[in-house]
């Protein structure tokens, strides 16, 4: 089996799809194996958020969501479990570059990460794959399981 397939068939189990520490590789190969499966791909670079405004605009911004997106967690959430307007066979969201707003606003950050979680939730029950990577370089984020 190549890892390209490995990779397909894993990030295609819905059963254990959520937020997840991006591994120390390089992301192409799972973003490969995403769009492969027919999943969204976003990728969002959190380099310049300095607050959860910030965060949550590029975020919103990134993923396209509607206008009526309000901006905060509980708009998130609303848009997270509804991709209306991005119908998919999954969805695969890469949070890049996140050292930066997790240093300035790790409440916030956390906060929106389990937005991303109960998302995942969500959509397992509808037995489709929400994956959500965190890339970072500190330890901040320790809790998160890494993908097999």
């Amino acid at each position: 089996m190549s890892e390209l397939d490995r990779l397909q068939a894993v990030l295609g189990d819905a059963t254990k799809a959520g937020v997840y520490h991006m591994p120390q590789t390089a992301p192409e190969p799972l973003l490969r194996a995403a769009e492969a499966n027919g999943f969204a791909v976003f990728r969002i670079d959190l380099a310049a958020a300095q607050d959860k405004a910030g965060m949550l605009d590029i975020v919103g911004k990134t993923m396209h969501f509607p206008e009526w997106f309000g901006h905060n967690l509980d708009a998130l959430a609303d848009c997270l479990n509804d991709f209306a307007w991005q119908p998919a066979e999954g969805y695969f969201v890469l949070l890049e570059r996140c050292d930066g707003i997790h240093g300035r606003a790790e409440a916030d950050f956390v906060a929106t990460l389990q937005v991303f979680e109960q998302a995942a939730d969500e959509w397992r029950e509808q037995d489709i794959p929400f994956w959500c990577f965190v890339e970072m370089q500190a330890d901040g984020i320790n809790w998160l399981p890494d993908v097999e």
